[in-house]
């Protein structure tokens, strides 16, 4: 059974999680977590700290040995909130590397948001309504989702180390201090979109340690008996908190000693989310983002597991998304999507690609005209710039890349080996994307008209030759045969076979 391993670097803490999986399921070995403050000095002076890396990479170092002790089959280390910030955050990557050979992705704050729902919404039945709120060491993100499908992820620069390290020099807080960081908490919060704050969810999912240390102490000070916390509970223990030094704070149960350093930042922005939110309160989920990378590998690589459905419905969902903003053909899109993948999936043999040759695919099938909102005159290069720039739900920034070159020669232009915008991916994928590309030419060319003259096709291999059998409606398909006919030339160069046409 495979065994995945993800990895958090957040502005607070750095946590490691490694599980199996086994029949779907996804089962804990081991986990691990220290606070290594890597965020501090970026929101100070806007690079990461040498002290703050030295012990940070340390940590993982130790995280490197567990990994390989466990066999790890797939590992993936994610930076938050302080690398998305730092002008020096790719030294700090190539460091990284040197050390444990791993690769950093820094992923955006909307990404971060996806990800935990992916994680807490694969290990929970699937809520009518859901907020989640996670609030890190740099920022605070909110997602709303309805029965699975995510409607608003909004993040906001709400990090607890973030706003004590900018608003709190004395211990504990004067009243100056407190009125500065409660009137930028309340400024950000009215950020919020209308949708979540006009929401309405019962279900409020808070993932961070802040919201388990709160949870701790309402227990501990008998304002709360359950694994939740209701709005009045929280801004009285802003107000308790407030008041008392580190040393005090830390000697309640629930809030550790590094926790109590940045507790009251963290209680300010819980009171203020619920208030401006009309939030009845929240309740405690220790899954997180680790949950969700985990997750995201075990949907790769099983098609069978609940999280894999879920991050098929995040991508389709983004996918619609995006064609509605950008005013792409709908009927158009599905058809051609259809058709190219029924040709894919016929065709297995002739072009040897994996499944994720197939989403990339589909998903370029969907999105290869979104250049037309900005100019047609040279809508595939443009194709190209919205693709590969945009926020795609559940598509990593290679996937968006590769989908965003398979788009862009849809056109006029014929992917060779060459071409820069093949030589900059990855070797292993280059002659991949050139075949997918070659693919869904074929189907795009099979509805020309785009009045789906081709209801279906039937691709045969016969000798050196691939014949495709065209089933079309009583008015005929000339010009999708013709349109057809001229991608055999490039056909033949990418696959070395014959490609032939028949209506029937």
């Amino acid at each position: 059974m495979p065994v995945f391993a993800a990895i958090d670097i957040g502005s607070n803490s750095v946590r490691l999680s490694i599980a199996e999986l086994r029949r779907g399921r996804l089962v804990p070995l081991h986990q691990d977590r220290e606070v290594t403050r890597l965020g501090e000095g970026v929101f100070r002076d806007g690079n990461l700290d040498p002290q703050a890396m030295a012990h940070t990479l340390k940590v993982l170092r130790r995280f490197h040995r567990a990994v390989q002790s466990y066999a790890v089959e797939q590992t993936r280390v994610v930076a938050t909130s302080a690398l998305r910030d730092s002008h020096n955050s790719r030294l700090f990557a190539e460091w990284l590397k040197t050390a444990t050979g791993w690769k950093l992705e820094i992923i955006t704050g909307l990404e971060e948001g996806r990800l935990i729902h992916l994680g807490v919404i694969s290990n929970l039945r699937t809520p009518a309504k859901l907020l989640l709120i996670d609030l890190g060491g740099g920022s605070c993100e909110l997602t709303l989702s309805e029965k699975g499908h995510i409607k608003e992820i909004v993040t906001l620069p709400l990090g607890a180390v973030r706003l004590t390290q900018e608003f709190i020099q004395h211990d504990p807080p004067n009243k100056e201090e407190l009125k500065r960081l409660h009137d930028f908490i309340g400024q950000e919060a009215g950020h919020i979109p209308r949708q979540i704050t006009r929401s309405e969810v019962r279900t409020v999912i808070a993932t961070s340690g802040t919201a388990a240390a709160l949870v701790g102490a309402a227990q501990a000070l008998r304002l709360s008996r359950s694994e939740g916390v209701t709005q009045t509970v929280v801004a009285k223990l802003v107000k308790r908190l407030a008041k008392l030094t580190v040393r005090q704070r830390a000697a309640i149960k629930g809030i550790n000693p590094k926790r109590a350093q940045i507790i009251i930042a963290g209680a300010a922005v819980y009171a203020q989310v619920l208030h401006a939110c009309a939030l009845k309160g929240f309740r405690y989920s220790p899954l997180g983002l680790r949950d969700g990378i985990l997750a995201q590998m075990a949907a790769e690589y099983d098609q069978h597991t609940r999280s894999h459905r879920q991050l098929e419905s995040d991508r389709e969902d983004v996918l619609l998304k995006t064609c509605r903003r950008y005013g792409v053909d709908l009927e158009n899109a599905f058809h051609v999507r259809k058709l190219a993948l029924s040709l894919f999936d016929q065709t297995r043999r002739l072009h040897a690609l994996s499944r994720d040759s197939r989403e990339w695919i589909a998903a370029a099938a969907m999105l290869y005209e979104v250049g037309m909102y900005i100019n047609p005159a040279g809508l595939h290069r443009h194709a190209y710039y919205v693709i590969s720039c945009s926020e795609l739900f559940g598509f990593t920034p290679l996937q968006r890349k590769i989908i965003a070159t398979v788009a862009r020669f849809q056109g006029n232009s014929k992917p060779q080996l060459r071409d820069r915008l093949i030589k900059i991916l990855p070797a292993q994928t280059r002659s991949d994307v050139i075949r997918s590309t070659a693919i869904l030419r074929v189907a795009r060319a099979l509805n020309q008209g785009r009045r789906s003259a081709v209801a279906s096709i039937q691709a045969k291999s016969r000798g050196g030759e691939i014949i495709i059998s065209m089933k079309t409606g009583r008015g005929g398909a000339d010009l999708e045969l013709w349109a057809g006919e001229k991608e055999i030339p490039y056909f033949r160069e990418v696959f070395g076979r014959e490609l032939a046409f028949k209506l029937v």
